[in-house]
């Protein structure tokens, strides 16, 4: 009789024992799914086809001065661009007038005033850049830890070049369902771990352009990455040219050689 009154809480049992044992197994396996789906590698960086590509490849001016407008309208708010000074930006066509009027248009440090405090003024073509921090710690404490990368050469120090910084900044998603996000953090196709410090910085319509153009976020991260890879090498044009006129000259040189050896060997054997 007790037998018979034990036999339903015995089920009962091992049936929660059956329950409990299989959603951790339940779980483990939605992870493992979960793993699957997800590459544990970015993808291969997208191939565009950059103006300036190849031995006779030029910077787009037009593009370049819409991404100086994103770098001072988005970008400047948290990247520094120490190795430039203003008067640089005369490479990417802008007149003196232009940039002595961007320059103006910050406040800059101005030594210290009479009775010793610090002063501010103006900018001008012959000072650098505006950093937009003090100092490292302002830069960090400002930005949740991370540190923003200046961006004079930020081209050159990336694998992939201007396709990684297209590539960075067109790849922003919304997390994969499952994926466990640190705080700050948001979810990059392109970027190592898939996990960046840096929100979303461009998207539809962050600029507007006054030549006409579009501001897609495709166009606007091509033009930005054109100034940055400017900025990075703004002696680019030049050394192709030589590299050219190099080239041109070993060819010649090579065709005389060849001539006069020619004609030597041909007086010689007369």
């Amino acid at each position: 009789m007790r037998f018979k009154h034990l036999a339903p809480a015995l089920l009962l049992g091992a049936a929660l024992v059956t329950a409990l044992g299989a959603a951790p197994a339940a779980a483990q396996q939605d992870m493992a799914k979960f793993k699957q789906s997800q590459p544990t590698e970015p993808p291969s960086l997208p191939k565009i086809a950059w103006s300036f590509d190849g031995p006779f490849g030029t910077f787009d001016r037009a593009s370049a001065q819409r991404g100086f407008l994103i770098y001072q309208q988005v970008c400047s708010a948290c990247h520094s661009m120490n190795q430039l000074y203003y008067r640089n930006l005369s490479g990417i066509g802008l007149s003196e007038e232009q940039i002595k009027a961007i320059a103006a248009s910050v406040q800059v440090p101005g030594g210290v005033n009479d009775q010793g405090q610090p002063i501010e003024r103006p900018g001008l073509p012959s000072d650098h850049f505006k950093a937009p921090f003090p100092n490292e710690e302002a830069a960090r404490a400002a930005n949740n830890g991370a540190l923003p990368p200046d961006q004079s050469v930020l081209e050159l120090a990336r694998e992939g070049g201007p396709d990684y910084l297209y590539a960075i900044l067109t790849g922003y998603r919304d997390p994969p369902a499952g994926l466990k996000m640190q705080p700050g953090m948001s979810y990059n196709l392109y970027f190592p771990g898939f996990q960046i410090a840096m929100p979303q910085p461009l998207q539809d319509d962050s600029v507007q352009y006054t030549d006409g153009v579009k501001p897609t976020l495709d166009q606007e991260a091509k033009d930005v990455v054109t100034f940055l890879t400017w900025a990075a090498n703004p002696e680019m044009e030049e050394r192709k040219q030589t590299g050219v006129r190099v080239v041109l000259f070993l060819v010649f040189l090579t065709g005389v050689t060849y001539a006069t050896k020619r004609r030597i060997w041909s007086d010689l054997h007369h």
